[in-house]
């Protein structure tokens, strides 16, 4: 590891080391109350992750606190094949102490971090889209907008936005006309169900050959952990192909977080993606689930038009931040 001093501020940066753990942690909630994180998801999204370096987890320390610190990371293990995605680098998440704000502390940690990012040849950074283990879609700007103009004046702009959504599940029962579409699609030879161990096969090739390997990755991961199959249904269309699943407690174990959903796109109209959305609603409430939530769909895409339309609000807008730079 290497250490970094500057004699601008008593803060010093350097990587992450035995110990920082529990401070950083207590930092954090400091920092970011309305995104608070627990000692076992840090573990879980930063300590476990494969491509964690300690040496990419900028800390600021003053003294023995931690008074901010700004993660950078690169694959070290691709998700899929052998793509390491050389020029790739993201920045899943920063922050300062508020009592160590406004001293250039927040500047200095994301330099330091795109710095170390450059040294291993990454020339394109992703501020916070990180896959698999992201602790936030991007950045929420109403909630930081000190933070959206720092990242502003250090090049990054907005790729695009995620709208995090949530609906109450209080007295909540599946619509007539999804039952009645349910119905139809069942009398044409649709099946709906639990998947069989044997089915995770065909479910993995869906999700990771049709919308990323990410999403198979996440799947794999949470029914290794031990979610059960029961909070996945699945679609098979007449010839017995499998088109679509939805689930839920998919990430972090937690039952009311919603997705992911999927259906292959030449499926789509057909009101499957309407009926697996509601079938898993249903299972989220007979498990008295109050309501269903999930961080990330793009709000003017076909999924998040379904949401909306089956009764989802857009609680926070993210985004996606990029900055390029020449070698």
């Amino acid at each position: 590891m290497t250490d970094r001093t500057t004699t601008t501020s008593p803060a010093r940066i350097r990587g992450f080391r035995a110990g920082d753990g529990p401070r950083l942690v207590e930092a954090w909630r400091r920092s970011a109350p309305a995104d608070s994180i627990t000692p076992e998801r840090f573990r879980t999204l930063v300590l476990l992750d494969p491509n964690f370096d300690p040496d990419g987890l900028r800390v600021a320390a003053h003294g023995d606190r931690v008074v901010g610190a700004a993660y950078a990371v690169r694959r070290l293990r691709p998700m899929a094949g052998t793509d390491l995605e050389p020029d790739q680098g993201w920045i899943p998440f920063f922050f300062v102490d508020p009592a160590a704000r406004r001293r250039g502390l927040g500047r200095r940690l994301l330099t330091d971090a795109l710095d170390w990012l450059h040294g291993h040849g990454r020339t394109r950074v992703d501020f916070s889209s990180y896959t698999p283990n992201y602790v936030l879609p991007g950045l929420d700007a109403e909630a930081y907008p000190e933070a959206a103009r720092l990242l502003e004046s250090l090049g990054f702009r907005t790729l695009y936005e995620a709208a995090a959504m949530d609906r109450g599940l209080v007295g909540y029962r599946i619509p007539e006309d999804v039952v009645r579409r349910l119905d139809e699609l069942t009398s044409q030879g649709y099946r709906f169900g639990t998947p069989r161990d044997d089915d995770l096969v065909e479910l993995f090739a869906l999700a990771g050959n049709h919308f990323g390997p990410d999403w198979a990755c996440t799947i794999r991961e949470c029914l290794a952990a031990g979610t059960p199959l029961d909070r996945i249904v699945v679609a098979r269309d007449p010839s017995g192909r499998l088109v679509g699943w939805a689930m839920h407690g998919a990430f972090d174990s937690v039952d009311e977080r919603f997705g992911p959903l999927g259906v292959l796109e030449e499926m789509r109209g057909t009101g499957l993606g309407k009926v697996l959305l509601h079938l898993v609603l249903e299972r989220m409430r007979a498990r008295r689930a109050h309501s269903a939530w999930f961080l990330w769909t793009g709000a003017q895409s076909p999924a998040g038009h379904l949401y909306r339309k089956t009764g989802f609000t857009t609680t926070r807008v993210f985004r996606v931040l990029r900055r390029e730079a020449a070698r």
